[in-house]
C-alpha cells in the first residue's frame, strides 16, 4: 500500500513526516530506518510520525536514521507546528512528545515558535551517570551538560573550524559519562548575542541544525556568563533565535520549508 509523506526541513534539518492521526502505518525502527537512507528511501535526518493523542493537537514521534528514537527535536517540532497550524486554521497548537508537551505559534512573519520548556540541568535529570557539576563535566574541554527533551554536552571553542568534529563526535557521544549518549554541540561564542554552533546528533551525526542543541547552547553559554539570555545561533543551514526567559522556559523561533510531498511503498 502507497504511504503518503511530506518532506520538510528547518534550516537543513531535514524529515521524512508520515501522518498517522487517521490511518495507523505500523512504522517500527526498520522502517524508520529504511525512509531515512538517502540511497534506498528517502532520505532524512529524523522521521517523524505525527500520532493522535487526547489533551494535546497531535503526539510527535521522532526515529534517528538508526532506528533509535528521540525524546526532542526541536527543528521537526516546527515543522509538525506547521502542519497542524495550516490544517487547523489557528495560530497556536499544543505538541506532545515523550519528553512532554510542546505548545507551538506562528508570527506575524511566518516564522514558528516552539516552548522548548525549562531545561534540565541537574546530572540525574539529564541524565549522566554519575554525580558531577553540569556546568563543567569532567572531561577534555570541561563541556556544560543541559537535557533539552534529550541529553546535550556543550563545548566551548576559540575557532570552530578547527574542531574535528568527524572524529571526536562519536567518540563522545557514546562516552560512558551519557548512559543515553547525547548529543555534542561545538560552540563559538561571536558576541553576547550570536553564537556559532555545530551539533552532532546521538543517532544521526553531524547535522546542518539541531533546534534542541541550540537551546542547550544558549543555556550552557549563558550559564558560564558568555552571553545573555536570548541570542542568535548561527548553524550551517540557517539561523535560529534561542531565548531563555525568566520563568525559565526556553523559546525557539526559526523558519520552515515543506520541500516536496510523495509516496512511497513501505518494506
Amino acid at each position: 500500500m502507497k504511504t503518503a509523506f511530506v518532506k520538510m526541513h528547518g534550516c537543513g534539518n531535514d524529515f521524512v513526516i508520515l501522518d498517522e492521526r487517521a490511518r495507523f502505518l505500523g512504522l517500527t525502527p526498520a522502517r524508520a530506518a529504511f525512509l531515512a537512507n538517502r540511497r534506498m528511501g528517502i532520505g532524512c535526518d529524523q522521521v517523524i510520525a505525527i500520532q493522535p493523542v487526547t489533551g494535546a493537537d497531535a503526539f510527535m514521534r521522532i526515529w534517528n536514521p538508526d532506528g533509535s528514537e528521540a525524546g526532542a527535536c526541536g527543528n521537526a517540532t516546527r515543522c509538525v507546528a506547521d502542519i497542524l497550524l495550516r490544517g487547523a486554521g489557528t495560530d497556536a497548537v499544543a505538541i506532545r512528545t515523550v519528553s512532554g508537551e510542546l505548545p507551538a505559534t506562528r508570527g506575524a512573519d511566518g516564522l514558528i515558535t516552539v516552548d522548548m520548556g525549562p531545561p534540565r540541568l541537574d546530572w540525574a535529570d539529564i541524565p549522566l551517570a554519575e554525580p558531577a557539576d553540569t556546568l563543567r563535566l569532567d572531561l577534555p574541554g570541561e563541556p556544560a551538560a543541559a537535557g533539552m527533551g534529550n541529553p546535550h554536552a556543550t563545548f566551548f571553542v576559540a575557532d570552530l573550524a578547527a574542531v574535528r568534529i568527524a572524529d571526536l563526535g562519536p567518540k563522545l557521544e557514546h562516552n560512558p559519562l551519557f548512559p543515553q549518549r547525547a548529543n555534542i554541540g561545538f560552540a563559538q561564542i561571536l558576541d553576547p548575542e550570536t553564537i556559532r554552533l555545530k551539533v552532532w546528533e546521538r543517532g544521526a551525526g553531524l547535522t546542518l541544525a539541531c533546534g534542541s542543541g541550540a537551546c542547550a547552547a544558549l543555556v550552557n553559554a549563558h550559564r558560564r556568563g558568555l552571553t545573555h539570555r536570548r541570542a542568535r545561533l548561527i548553524l550551517d543551514g540557517g539561523s535560529l533565535t534561542i531565548a531563555w526567559r525568566d520563568d525559565n522556559h526556553v523559546l525557539m523561533t526559526g523558519p520552515v520549508v515543506t520541500a516536496f510531498r510523495g509516496e512511497i511503498d513501505l518494506p
